[in-house]
C-alpha cells in the first residue's frame, strides 16, 4: 500500500514537471507568430540566428527563447538600434472594474451627443508628418509614444465616437508598434493557421472535421492507428498528440501519458509529404517511437502481425 502511494506521488510529480516545463519555449522548437491579432500568422523555429521580417523591418527571434507560450511581444526601435522585440507584461488592476461601472453612465452620456456626420476624411487632419515621425524614432521614441502623439495631433480624434477613436488607435498600434503573440504549435491552432494561409495543402480540412475525424475513429492512448494521411500531415501529428504525448527540448520525452503507435501510410511507392508533422515539435524519440510510416501493401499482406513485425521507418 505505501509503494503504491509513493508510486502515485511519483507520478503526479512528472506530470506536474512535464507540464510546467512543456510551456516554455527552447532552442529549436517550432512556434506560432500571431501577428497583429491574427492579421498574419507565420510559423518559426526558435532559434539565435532565426528572424521575423514585420513590414520593412527584421527583428531576431532570439529573444523568444526560453518564454511561455502565449507571451505578447511588441516591436521596438528606440533610436539607432536595430528592431527587437520586447515582452509586454499584463499587470492586473484590481480596481479596473470598478473604474469602468462607476464611469459607464457618464461615458453614455457623453457618447450620446458625439457622432462622426461633421468630420470630413480630406487627410489634413493629422499636423504630424512622416519627417516628423522619423524624427521622433531617431530621439528614441517608441512605437507606442508614437501612437499617442498621433493621438495627440489629431484634430478630430476628441470628435470621434469611443468606436471610432479605438479603431483608430489600433490601426496606428498596428502600424507603429505590431504585436506578436507567441502561440503553441497544437493541432488546432496549426490547422487554423493552414486553413487562413494555404488552406489547399491540408485539403481544406477545418478543425470541426477534423475533431470529428479523430471522434469518429475513437483514437485514444493504448492504440495502435493507421492512418491514411493525404494532407500535408496534419492528421498524422493530431492521431500521435491525442495518444498522450507532452512534448519537450533537447530530444528528451517530457512526458507521456499513454502509449501506442501511429503508421503513417501510403499507397504506391511514393510517400505522401509529413512536413507538417515537424511543426508539432515531437522529437526524435517519439518520432521513432509513435509516428511510423510503411507502404499499405506491407500492411495488407502482415495483416493482425503489422504492428509487431514490421521494420518501420521513423519519419
Amino acid at each position: 500500500m505505501k509503494d503504491k502511494m509513493m508510486m502515485e506521488k511519483s507520478e503526479d510529480d512528472n506530470v506536474e514537471k512535464c507540464t510546467s516545463s512543456s510551456r516554455i519555449t527552447w532552442e529549436g522548437c517550432s512556434v506560432l507568430l500571431d501577428i497583429n491579432d491574427g492579421d498574419r500568422l507565420v510559423f518559426a523555429r526558435l532559434s539565435n540566428s532565426s528572424t521575423l521580417k514585420i513590414g520593412d523591418k527584421k527583428c531576431s527571434l532570439g529573444q523568444l527563447i526560453g518564454c511561455p507560450f502565449g507571451s505578447t511581444f511588441q516591436l521596438d526601435s528606440t533610436g539607432s538600434s536595430a528592431p527587437y522585440l520586447s515582452r509586454i507584461l499584463v499587470e492586473n488592476n484590481n480596481q479596473g472594474d470598478i473604474d469602468v461601472v462607476e464611469g459607464k453612465n457618464e461615458v453614455e452620456l457623453k457618447e450620446e451627443s458625439r457622432d462622426n456626420r461633421a468630420l470630413v476624411d480630406n487627410n489634413s487632419a493629422q499636423s504630424l508628418s512622416g519627417q516628423d515621425i522619423d524624427a521622433l524614432r531617431r530621439q528614441g521614441a517608441t512605437g507606442d509614444q508614437i501612437v499617442e502623439a498621433l493621438i495627440a495631433n489629431s484634430s478630430t480624434f476628441e470628435k470621434k465616437t469611443l468606436f471610432s477613436q479605438e479603431k483608430y488607435r489600433i490601426r496606428k498600434q498596428k502600424k507603429y508598434a505590431p504585436r506578436v503573440l507567441l502561440r503553441r504549435p497544437f493541432a488546432r491552432s496549426i490547422c487554423e493557421a493552414y486553413f487562413k494561409k494555404y488552406p489547399a495543402r491540408i485539403g481544406y480540412l477545418r478543425m470541426d472535421t477534423l475533431s470529428l475525424l479523430l471522434s469518429m475513429a475513437n483514437v485514444s492512448p493504448y492504440s495502435d492507428v493507421l492512418v491514411v494521411d493525404m494532407v500535408g500531415g496534419i492528421l498524422t501529428g493530431a492521431v500521435a498528440e491525442r495518444l498522450g504525448v507532452l512534448f519537450g527540448p533537447r530530444n528528451h520525452i517530457v512526458c507521456s501519458t499513454g502509449t501506442g503507435y501511429v503508421c503513417n501510410t501510403y499507397f504506391g511507392v511514393t510517400q505522401y509529404p509529413m512536413d507538417i508533422v515537424r511543426i508539432f515539435n515531437f522529437n526524435n524519440i517519439i518520432c521513432s517511437r509513435y509516428v511510423l510510416s510503411c507502404a499499405l501493401c506491407a500492411f495488407v499482406v502482415l495483416g493482425s502481425e503489422f504492428f509487431h513485425a514490421l521494420p518501420f521507418s521513423s519519419l
